[in-house]
């Protein structure tokens, strides 16, 4: 047999591994129901929180007293408030202080809890002891009462909002981010890279951190999704963004006088909030999925 049959016996060659298990993976995505649905409500929060008041300037804050609580259509889409603010503006601009709110708490727990994380996993036993004994001190308080706590002591207003909330998700942050680092640690890729020599920061910052990041990344979208909660409860009771702030809590706030009449005064708010919610945590499910190993071995 020749050398040209032999080449066509054994078939065409294989493909990569890495190609494979990048197609494996690319396949779990485009299936990924939840990450594809909650995809689509942030982008739909995105576009309304950003492109409507561009197009309303000033419209949010704006009252016509011979709109008040005018019911939804014509000019006002989704109705008027008592002062005949338009709801559809208002509730676009409540989505952009609930997102900068959450967005900017989340990654400020990030910022502090990814390095204290991975000291408290790979450095000094009684460092990293210290460090978890202190954030369970932080974590026996209810979230909610923490951050009253944070407000009640510099006072109301959006970047204490935003302090507050990432105070409160920072213990959170710095246990997930632990436990994934003790995990990737056991890993042999990292005792490869310490028989061949590696200092301590290449360890952490080239083997051990990045490939510890799933988890958190899936925590840290999961906590937006809560943010939005948290800070819409704390412009309920008056702690958040003071008015004439449009804020999804505070409109809640301000309506509940007139939901009996009135219910699209409350309604817009609420639905709001509930698709924000919705989307950041089918978000945070399907790259939970999508990170999970056993979730790409079911895909093969």
């Amino acid at each position: 047999m020749t050398l040209p049959e032999l080449e066509t016996a054994a078939g065409p060659p294989s493909e990569p591994p890495t190609a494979r298990r990048r197609g494996f993976s690319l396949r779990l995505l485009a299936h990924n129901k939840s990450l594809t649905v909650g995809a689509i409500l942030i982008f739909i929060v995105l576009a309304v929180g950003i492109l409507l008041p561009l197009f309303r300037p000033g419209e949010a804050t704006a009252v016509h007293a011979g709109a008040s609580l005018a019911a939804p259509g014509g000019s006002n889409l989704l109705g008027a408030d008592q002062f005949g603010r338009d709801m559809l503006t208002r509730v676009a601009e409540g989505y952009r202080i609930s997102l900068a709110v959450s967005c900017g708490s989340v990654a400020l727990a990030l910022l502090l809890g990814v390095p204290i994380g991975l000291v408290a996993a790979t450095g000094a036993p009684w460092l990293g002891s210290l460090i978890m004994r202190v954030l369970d001190v932080l974590m026996a308080f209810p979230a909610l009462l923490l951050a009253i706590v944070v407000v009640a002591i510099f006072g109301p207003g959006t970047l204490v909002l935003l302090l507050a909330i990432g105070i409160v998700y920072l213990p959170i942050v710095v246990r997930v981010m632990r436990a994934a680092a003790l995990e990737t640690s056991k890993e042999s890729f990292v005792d490869a890279a310490r028989a061949r020599g590696a200092t301590y920061w290449r360890l952490v910052l080239r083997h051990i951190a990045p490939n510890s990041m799933g988890p958190v990344i899936v925590q840290a979208s999961i906590l937006l999704g809560v943010s939005v909660l948290l800070e819409a409860a704390l412009s309920f009771i008056g702690l958040g963004v003071q008015p004439p702030t449009p804020s999804l809590g505070l409109m809640l706030s301000t309506g509940r006088d007139f939901m009996s009449s009135s219910p699209w005064v409350v309604a817009d708010p609420g639905v709001a909030i509930l698709i924000m919610v919705a989307g950041f945590t089918l978000v945070g499910d399907g790259l939970r999925d999508w990170l999970d190993p056993r979730k790409r071995a079911i895909a093969r």
